[in-house]
């Protein structure tokens, strides 16, 4: 597994970018440019990579492209396939987006309509005209799952990748993000290992937090940073090296370099743990 996470150290050029990146003792990055990059520096980030051992994991979309404004809603399509083509300049692992909602105010919020047959065939034939569109053989087009809009769970994810029907349709995957239940949460080794052994040939990179669930009814879950809830990450990085070693793995969803400092070194450690449990396995 190759660790990344923000930066916040100011950088110039893609060589600066990648001594940054290296500086915190991460072997994986996200993409830090944008479609509107000209490809001469594209090219340069992609070989400041290379030179320096770094996977670009993926290049992020964000956005809604199930948006109920016609408007709004191209405008999202078209943002991802300039998107998914950076990715395939860049040769990131993944491009990645959520496959879209109802919902008109927040771009990745719940709506009543988000699990229909309506939203699962515009999700399908949406998905097709984005990497229709690009043709990508470098890259993959991905979805992060969520709780509140499809795929939610490992059967949905299947599900999509079946009625997509793409070979350039892949995973990206998120734990904290599919366990909003107490059975996969108290039983999270479990279900981790399941995801892995049924998702992970279409795997290409994946986030790491953690998660805390408290006594409120009728049930709230509280996301945290990896090391600060009940997440067992030994059994989470184990399967993820023996799934690939060079899987990008990204600490997230922190404020401040501190916060990332140490989300990152308990992941470390853990990986440390594991690899010295590996070698004496091997004995």
């Amino acid at each position: 597994m190759r660790l990344g996470g923000a930066i916040f150290k100011p950088y110039t050029n893609g060589y600066e970018w990648a001594e940054r990146v290296r500086e915190k003792g991460y072997r994986a990055a996200i993409c830090p440019l944008d479609a509107t990059a000209p490809d001469a520096v594209i090219e340069e980030y992609k070989k400041a990579a290379a030179e320096a051992d770094i996977v670009i994991g993926e290049v992020g979309v964000w956005n809604n492209p199930m948006h109920p404004d016609p408007r709004t809603r191209k405008e999202a399509v078209e943002f991802a396939k300039r998107q998914l083509l950076l990715a395939e300049k860049i040769e990131a692992r993944c491009c990645v987006n959520i496959t879209g909602t109802y919902n008109p105010d927040v771009w990745y919020g719940p709506h009543p309509e988000n699990f229909t047959r309506k939203a699962f065939d515009e999700i399908v034939q949406t998905t097709r005209e984005i990497i229709d569109a690009v043709g990508p053989v470098k890259t993959f087009y991905t979805f992060e799952p969520s709780a509140w809009l499809y795929p939610d769970s490992i059967e949905t994810y299947l599900e999509l990748l079946d009625a997509v029907n793409r070979p350039a349709l892949a995973v990206h995957w998120d734990p904290v993000n599919m366990m909003y239940s107490p059975r996969t949460y108290y039983q999270n080794a479990v279900f981790l290992t399941e995801c892995i052994q049924r998702l992970g040939p279409y795997m290409k990179s994946c986030h790491l937090k953690d998660l805390y669930m408290d006594e409120r009814f009728t049930l709230y879950v509280q996301e945290r940073m990896s090391g600060d809830g009940i997440l067992d990450y030994p059994a989470l990085i184990r399967e993820l090296d023996r799934l690939d070693p060079d899987m990008p793995a990204f600490v997230e969803h922190m404020e401040t370099e501190e916060e990332y400092d140490r989300a990152g070194a308990y992941v470390k450690s853990v990986m440390a743990q594991v690899a010295e449990e590996s070698q004496i396995e091997k004995i």
